[in-house]
């Protein structure tokens, strides 16, 4: 917990906690491909973003962290609360949707990347059901406390994309330029592939899972009550959950810069740049591991899957269980809570049915992307005025910059998604 007061690096990393956590879960495979995907298809063209959505992911996943500590509830429970049953209802109903398209192309990528590592001999759609069962076991049957620290330390998987960056030997002006000047198209892919960025960057199921961690590091402090929540929080906690989500998007944005960098020196540059296979995707760590750069980005994918459907599967978990008003937590036992626990079998199981559906698993984790970009906005609208709301807030309202920065985040997406059927319909 933040609480605790040990030195070093090892300190420094244990005394991180949602934010972190959420910041590398936002890497998922859904990020993995889409980044390998832009960077293929448009080189370094989409570096700019993880400048542009720096600030405006580390502004909303502020806000949603400052919500929870405020209210010492989830972030359903909090917009229930103030907004129509009804319309809580159905942004929550997309989120779910989202979500579950999200889980099942994670879970179809993890199966591809285990098939990759055998070489093909075992084929993917055997280990979907495996990888499946094994989240549910690490959910059921492992302490919270468990949990968190192998969430914490699976992070390091992703800077495989950092080192590989260097061996590549990008065009270093040409790099500066494409991160600095922001490279815009009026075409369909390219409109496409904006929304998918911003999707699985500022994803909905990150606003849901940074407020109810928060809530569970304070029960677990004996900082609230589950049912009633808090009323109040004090300015040590809002700036340690400052600094830790500021530290967790820096990482998730680095990771993200350097995934596009990677693949549009190895791939692009080379002229592929249509990434359609894990295979393919693979190539792009050559550089680094050469004809090993299948395992490294297997080992990467599976990481990075392990990670981040937990968390998944325990966002929708978490927003359905609040909104109905049912208890229940992760720090919770199945035999206490088995509500909850069902729910989140429940997710995982609609995942697994999902790949079943014979969806490419590397375009399906684009889509996945595409989806929460458009799911994002309406819950973005409803979470900002959420947190101008002095009744709900009182002195911790949102002040000017939290409110330009996450207006900026809404509107630009909303807008990405409105540009995006536009093209669709008129076939630009």
């Amino acid at each position: 917990m933040r609480t605790e007061k040990r030195k070093g690096f090892v300190g420094f990393v244990q005394r991180l906690g949602p934010g972190l956590i959420t910041g590398a879960s936002d890497d998922d495979p859904s990020g993995i491909g889409t980044y390998s995907q832009v960077g293929s298809q448009f080189g370094y063209g989409l570096l700019w973003l993880a400048l542009f959505t720096y600030p405006l992911m580390s502004s909303v996943q502020e806000l949603c962290a400052r919500i929870a500590l405020q209210t010492g509830v989830g972030l359903g429970a909090s917009l229930r609360r103030k907004f129509p049953r009804w319309l809580v209802g159905i942004a929550i109903l997309g989120l779910l949707a989202a979500n579950t398209f999200n889980v099942g192309a994670d879970l179809g990528a993890v199966a591809a990347a285990g098939s990759l590592l055998s070489r093909g001999a075992i084929h993917a759609l055997w280990l979907v059901v495996p990888v499946a069962l094994l989240i549910i076991a690490l959910q059921v049957f492992a302490t919270y406390a468990t949990i968190f620290k192998i969430f914490k330390w699976l992070t390091l998987a992703l800077f495989a994309y950092v080192i590989t960056a260097f061996f590549a030997h990008p065009a270093l002006l040409e790099v500066l330029r494409a991160t600095v000047i922001p490279h815009i198209e009026f075409s369909k892919d390219f409109v496409m592939a904006l929304v998918a960025v911003l999707g699985t960057t500022i994803s909905p199921y990150l606003f849901f899972w940074q407020a109810s961690a928060e809530v569970d590091e304070l029960a677990a402090a004996g900082a609230t009550n589950r049912q009633a929540g808090r009323h109040g929080l004090r300015l040590s906690e809002l700036r340690a959950a400052r600094t830790d989500v500021l530290i967790g998007m820096a990482f998730s944005n680095l990771v993200m810069y350097f995934i596009i960098l990677t693949s549009a020196a190895v791939l692009h540059a080379h002229g592929r740049t249509g990434v359609q296979t894990a295979a393919e995707a693979a190539a792009a760590l050559a550089p680094l591991a050469g004809p090993f750069a299948f395992i490294v980005f297997s080992v990467g994918l599976i990481g990075a899957g392990l990670l981040a459907i937990p968390i998944l599967t325990g966002s929708a978990t978490y927003a359905i269980k609040e909104f109905l008003g049912l208890p229940g937590s992760l720090a919770s036992t199945p035999r206490q809570r088995p509500t909850f626990y069902i729910i989140l079998t429940l997710a995982t199981v609609a995942g697994v049915a999902m790949n079943f559906m014979h969806l490419d698993p590397i375009r399906a984790l684009f889509l996945a992307a595409v989806i929460n970009g458009v799911v994002a906005p309406p819950l973005l609208l409803l979470i900002v005025l959420l947190g101008r709301d002095p009744a709900v807030m009182k002195r911790y309202v949102s002040g000017t910059l939290s409110l330009v920065l996450t207006a900026i985040a809404t509107v630009f997406m909303a807008l990405a998604a409105i540009a995006m059927f536009a093209t669709i319909f008129t076939g630009g």
